[in-house]
Formats: C-alpha cells, structure tokens, sequence
C-alpha cells in the first residue's frame, strides 16, 4: 500500500470515529478526539499503520469544526491539552492470547471457537467432535480490544457493534497456515464472536474412508458415475454434510469432466474444480450464480446447500438436462428430503425424473480405545432394529482424550430412487400434499446403524441416543 493510500485508509478510519488524523511519522501517528478515545479505534490506527498512536484531547466545538472544513483533510497543528500515547506492547496480551486459544483448538481438534461476553469478562469455548467444552481464559484482558482484534483480521467494521457481521481471514502460527470463518452477533453483554476452523486438508477427503458398507460404497459410485441426476446429502447442522460432498466431488475429479461449484463460502479450496462462492451483498446468490455456472457447459454442478424454492428448481432442472448435480439440505431423514422438496414447489414428477440418490447421515463421537470401559449388563432391543443380545461400552475419560471421546464416525441411511418410489412420486402431485413413502415401512436405519458402531464398541449407546434420539418402545 503507497503512503498516500494509507493516509486515506487512516483518515476514513478516524471519520467513522468522529476523531480527526493530525499527523504521521515513521514511528507515531497523532489523532485528536473529543471526549473518551475509543478502545477499537486506537487498535485499528496501531494495527493499520504499525505505529504507536498519540491521542489528543480537543474541545467538542474545535473538533466538530475541523472535522467540517474542507481542510479536514489536510494535517492540523497540534492543539495543547491533554495527550496520552497508546504503546504497541498493550495489544501483546490480546495477540498471544488469541494465538494460544487458536493453537490449543488445533491440538484439541476443535471445529469451532465461541468468545461469548459476560457481565464480568467473558467465556470461551470450544467445539470438539460436536460438543462444546470450556477453557480457562484471561479475565483481565480488556474485551473490546479483543473483539477489535478479531473483526481487523476479517476485515469486518470495527464501529459497527449492533448488526451481525461475517468475513474470513488466514492466520499463521508459526509453520502453518490457517484459514477461519469470523461471524459476529451483538448480545446482551457486547458482541459475540464464533471463530470456524475451516478445512483445509485435501488427503482425507476420500470416498472410501467415509465409513460406508462395502454394499453402499459401490451403490454410491455407481449414482456418481451416472451422466445427469441428482445426489442430495442431507442431515442438521454439524453431520458432515460438506465432508461427504468434498469427498464425492473429489472422487469425480479428473481432465474428462467440467466440475463447478457454488457455496457460501469455499471452505476447501479443491484444484481443478471451478469454485465460486456467492457474495449475497453484491446480490451474488446461489441462484444467479447458478443459471451463470450452466452457460459454463459443466459436467457436474455442486451446490454448497439448497436454501430456497429457486435454488431447488434451477437443480432439479440442471439434473434433467445433462448434468450430475450435488447438493445438501437440511432434513431430519432421507424420507423427510422429499417432503421437504414439495415445499419447496418440486412437483412429484419433476423429482421422480431427476432425483436419483438421498444420503442421510449423522457424525457419533468415538469412544476412545485408551479408556473405554466394556459394560458387563448386555442390552437387549427389539428384532427390527437389532437381533440378539448387544454388547456395549462406556466413556471414561484420560489423558489422551479428557472426555472419554477422541474423533467421530458417521453413519448414513440412504434411500435410492428405485422404480417403485419414482412411480409412487410420480403419482403424487407434491410430496408434501401426499406423501408417497408411507407405504414403505422403514425403521429408524439410522439409529440401526449406529448400533452396529455400539456393538463394535466405536461409540457408546449414550452417545448415539444423543445424536438420533431414543425412539424405541
């Protein structure tokens, strides 16, 4: 950035405060302000010049004055009150600590970190295998500051307290680089900040060690291998919707086939696909990024997520005209997607054509093998949904996983599209009107499957019950 270009980053920086840039050196840049300096003000002025900064107090009038002249900005003499200068060491606390909360979060495999203002200091958490955990933090470093630190690395209004911001930044500690996902949201004691950890690890993103049956893993490659349709992954917030989706595209990967997706944002940078990420305030939404991706002759679309009626049109459309589309949605089973396409406005017969595969799944935390306890009292539940006697274990916690928990397995129900769904669906003016999947009597697979983890002793019964639910009678 040239000097004058820095000057007039420092000067709007100063309007938004309503304090006024005096005047910059190699080693100190003076500002003068009516009233109590901001906190967030100085931390950006340090951060965006790496100079210390001299505060001046002036007289309401005089600064109001200056600040509408046209000579505003231009460099003022200096006003002889009262100064006070901000050394560069009082943001070392606020650096240090948020670079060993970021390191312990890798350590500890976290997949998200919440800083949550309190009425006397704050709280922080991190989210590992799902599960949030408390860390001691430092109650004396001032809360603003930190918050002021986090939303300059985002490159998010640090003036701006009442409205949620978003952004992104790439942060590095030591040898490695890291890229996280800020997002703001003003509550009752200040401003809440979530930090996600996005991944950026390619090698594990195989189709192979999703954790599929053998059966299931060759039905999906043969869905990915057809020339157009549709493919939707679905399950809550925090299944592993994305991985899945990363792993199939990655799979499909290779000179022969034109891949392009949209999502919000691009959480794994993946080479030799065409990724754009939708920008809602320049009005870039999945749909118009969408209709502009099928003028690009793609072989397979992938949509991040379906979130309104026009996204799942323009997909189901896509997926009859030569294209293979993935996508995910949010949906509590594999039966739950079609009813939810019908609200959405998809016809019965529009999905019955283009729809080919739906993989519902659910992330269960793994007991850790250094730990886990076997439970002697076997448990006993009904023939549909496990025969005979099933052996489980418990967690304990240790050194190795202080919860008794150390990663996570998924597990899946997937529902093809067989030719006695597509003629039910195709009879059915919306799924949502007439729902053509009560005649097929499905239990709870997903919650059978995680018993066969349970039996293994990969997860816990307690756990799975938490992750699906305990629906049985």
């Amino acid at each position: 950035m040239t000097q004058d270009k820095q000057h007039q980053e420092l000067q709007r920086l100063c309007r938004r405060y309503h304090a006024l840039l005096l005047d910059m050196d190699e080693q100190v840049i003076s500002v003068a302000v009516a009233g109590s300096v901001a906190e967030e003000l100085v931390a950006a002025l340090r951060f965006a010049s790496h100079r210390r900064v001299l505060v001046e107090q002036w007289p309401a009038a005089r600064l109001e004055q200056q600040l509408t002249s046209p000579q505003a900005e231009e460099t003022t003499a200096p006003y002889q009150t009262n100064t006070a200068v901000y050394e560069e060491q009082d943001d070392a606390p606020v650096v240090q600590f948020i670079n060993q909360t970021l390191k312990l979060a890798i350590q500890r495999r976290a997949s998200d970190i919440h800083l949550e203002p309190l009425p006397a200091g704050y709280r922080v958490r991190l989210r590992i295998d799902g599960v949030l955990h408390e860390i001691p933090s430092e109650q004396d470093l001032p809360t603003n500051r930190m918050i002021a630190r986090l939303k300059i690395l985002g490159k998010l209004n640090i003036a701006e307290r009442r409205l949620p911001q978003d952004g992104q930044f790439t942060l590095r500690l030591e040898t490695d680089t890291y890229s996280l996902r800020i997002a703001t949201l003003p509550v009752q004691n200040g401003e809440k900040v979530v930090l996600r950890i996005l991944q950026t690890q390619q090698q594990a993103l195989e189709l192979d060690e999703l954790g599929l049956s053998e059966q299931w893993l060759q039905h999906v490659k043969q869905t990915l291998s057809l020339p157009q349709g549709l493919i939707l992954v679905t399950g809550p917030t925090g299944s592993g919707k994305t991985f899945t989706l990363y792993s199939a595209i990655r799979w499909l990967n290779d000179v022969t086939r034109n891949i392009c997706s949209v999502e919000d944002p691009v959480e794994i940078p993946l080479a030799g696909i065409n990724q754009t990420a939708i920008h809602t305030q320049g009005q870039l939404d999945f749909a118009r990024v969408l209709r502009a991706l099928l003028r690009q002759d793609p072989d397979v679309v992938m949509i991040g997520e379906i979130r309104d009626a026009e996204t799942a049109e323009i997909a189901v459309k896509a997926a009859q005209t030569g294209h293979l589309v993935l996508s995910t949605l949010h949906t509590n089973s594999a039966l739950d997607t079609l009813i939810r396409l019908g609200h959405l406005g998809i016809p019965g017969y529009l999905l019955a054509a283009a729809l080919k595969l739906v993989i519902a799944q659910r992330l269960v935390r793994r007991l850790c093998p250094h730990c886990r306890q076997w439970v002697a009292d076997v448990t006993t539940l009904p023939d549909s949904l496990w025969q005979g006697p099933l052996q489980h274990w418990r967690a304990t916690g240790c050194e190795h996983c202080f919860s008794g928990y150390y990663g996570r397995a998924a597990i899946y129900d997937l529902l093809p599209i067989t030719p006695e769904l597509q003629q039910a669906l195709s009879c059915s003016p919306s799924p949502s009107d007439n729902n053509p999947t009560h005649s097929l009597h499905r239990e709870n697979r997903l919650l059978s499957a995680g018993l066969a983890l349970v039996h293994e002793g990969i997860t816990s019964l307690e756990e799975l019950y938490r992750v699906v639910g305990n629906h049985i009678e």
